[in-house]
């Protein structure tokens, strides 16, 4: 029960943007662990962690709460000087 309502709290944290990394880490860690305790489809949880885990090394795009009060990371590739 405890688990299922922590993993709903991610999920809202996730939709708004806030605390991604750290919100996509918990939804990762939680979707391995009901992978491993749920007998009943374990694939579900599997796609669960992966974009859990997706969304933690990506982070938050342009229009989330991160962006607005941490400022938006982007990174720029550069040509290499020949």
């Amino acid at each position: 029960m405890a688990t299922a309502v922590l993993a709903i709290v991610a999920g809202f944290f996730l939709i708004a943007g806030l605390w991604t990394p750290i919100a996509g880490s918990l939804v990762a860690a939680l979707g391995i662990w009901f992978a491993y305790t749920q007998v009943e489809d374990p694939l579900a949880s599997i796609l669960l962690a992966t974009m859990g885990a997706a969304l933690a090394l990506v982070g938050p795009g342009a229009w989330s709460i991160d962006a607005r009060l941490f400022g938006w990371k982007r990174i720029d590739i550069r040509d290499r000087p020949r």
